[in-house]
């Protein structure tokens, strides 16, 4: 067999082992309905949020996400799901952590998620109280999380990891979120992953053609760190304030194009994704300025 051909049949296994791995698109939803438009429209987690401990102080003055959820709404959404999984994300560990894990499982959820991890005893108390009930996602969005980060991974009874760029751009002093995507410091956190055998995802995404930075950039660093899973952001939902272009859409379109532009991203060669990663840091850059000069 030629030199070419063994290299066309290298890439032909490397893109089937990729679509193997599925993509997991997420989305926020508080409410039955919701939960339904999101499954009906192909996505695959509906994440049910009830962190909101220390979240406003952290997040004071940005447009972001604030839970008013409440954890004996859950059976409700639960009851609509049938093909869909159920994320529900808890507080941080507090006094009560034991009691919101409990209900959360006896209601249902597939994967439970800890945010604001500190250290691996976070993660350790956190295993011992789903104890294999749920599958576990842990967030990375601390300093002190990234620089313990070989500790946490060795934890077991982990199922994931999910690198939450708002509140760890926060924490490390930075402008902007995605000058963590630019700076390679997911990368860092992905290499690390990958070593551990650990599924990681990160970030949100806008609609396909929008954001601050495009999400087709994003969506290329995906494929390339080997990401597998993805927040889709308030502009799926048309929020006005949130979205320049809110407007009401077909979620289920929206979100094919998603997937059309992963599989068309995933035949990309070496040069369109370092073609890419300096799209993406003069993108950021530009953002960054502008926002260091408002």
């Amino acid at each position: 067999m030629c030199l070419q051909c063994v290299q066309k049949l290298l890439k032909y296994y490397e893109i089937l082992i990729k679509v193997m791995g599925h993509f997991k698109l997420m989305i926020l939803a508080a409410d039955p309905q919701s939960a339904i438009a999101a499954q009906q429209a192909g996505i695959d987690r509906v994440f049910y949020d009830l962190e909101f401990i220390g979240k406003s102080e952290r997040q004071h003055g940005r447009n972001t996400v604030k839970s008013n959820n409440k954890i004996d709404d859950i059976p409700a959404v639960r009851k609509v799901l049938t093909t869909s999984e159920l994320l529900v994300r808890t507080n941080p560990i507090h006094a009560y952590t034991h009691d919101e894990v409990e209900k959360a499982i006896a209601y249902g959820a597939d994967v439970l998620m800890l945010p604001m991890v500190l250290d691996q005893h976070d993660v350790e108390q956190y295993v011992d109280m789903v104890a294999g009930r749920a599958r576990v996602c842990i967030m990375i969005e601390t300093a002190a999380a990234m620089a313990r980060l070989d500790k946490i991974l060795a934890v077991k009874g982990v199922d994931e990891l999910f690198i939450g760029l708002n509140d760890l751009h926060i924490s490390m002093g930075l402008t902007f979120m995605f000058e963590l995507l630019s700076g390679g410091l997911v990368e860092y956190i992905a290499e690390k992953c990958h070593r551990a055998g650990m599924p990681f995802g990160f970030g949100g995404i806008a609609r396909i053609g929008e954001g601050d930075l495009p999400s087709d950039y994003i969506l290329g660093e995906h494929v390339r760190l080997g990401s597998s899973s993805v927040i889709l952001s308030r502009t799926f939902k048309g929020v006005p304030g949130v979205d320049a272009n809110a407007h009401k859409i077909d979620l289920g379109e929206e979100v094919e194009k998603v997937r059309r532009r992963w599989n068309e991203i995933l035949l990309w060669t070496d040069a369109d994704h370092s073609d890419n990663r300096k799209s993406i840091v003069e993108a950021v850059d530009k953002v960054v300025y502008k926002i260091q000069n408002r």
